[in-house]
């Protein structure tokens, strides 16, 4: 068995690395038919859905994954990143992707990193989204005029 692969108790073939704890038995072992070219031949994989499954999965709606972005908040001013204004646009992509064009309240916000990643991170968790992909911009730049009226009352901006 080569090194990051893990066995079931009895089973007889290695199977890749994964987060999910082997449970069960083997399909393969058990008569079982799954893909042997997607490596799915135990219940290890149960649970994850192959490129094809997802395919099948009917995308979100741009409502549903404004929603979904609202869950980001940016460390510093503690307001979600859609109310921010941050959010420019979100557009559905072939292949079950999705690409948000948004910005950041400065050039050098040092939370960026980690708004783009929990961005990322809260539309990849919707159902019948295969990828993610943030595009950072600086054009047109943020300004305190792209704020909701909530986000303006919660920063004492009137």
């Amino acid at each position: 068995m080569a090194e990051g692969e893990l066995k079931h108790e009895g089973c007889q073939h290695p199977h890749p690395e994964s987060p999910l704890p082997l449970l069960g038995k083997c399909s393969s072992e058990t008569g079982g038919t799954a893909p042997a070219d997607e490596g799915a031949c135990c219940d290890a994989t149960a649970g994850t859905a192959s490129a094809t499954e997802i395919a099948a999965i009917p995308m979100p709606d741009e409502a549903q994954m404004i929603e979904a972005l609202k869950q980001v908040i940016d460390p510093e001013l503690m307001i979600n990143v859609v109310d921010l204004g941050l959010v420019y646009s979100v557009q559905s992509q072939d292949d079950n992707k999705v690409l948000v064009e948004m910005t950041l309240t400065s050039p050098a916000c040092p939370a960026g990193p980690q708004i783009v990643q929990q961005a990322k991170i809260s539309l990849e968790k919707l159902e019948g989204i295969k990828e993610a992909q943030i595009k950072l911009t600086l054009s047109p730049p943020w300004t305190p005029d792209r704020m909701t009226d909530e986000a303006r009352d919660q920063l004492g901006i009137f």
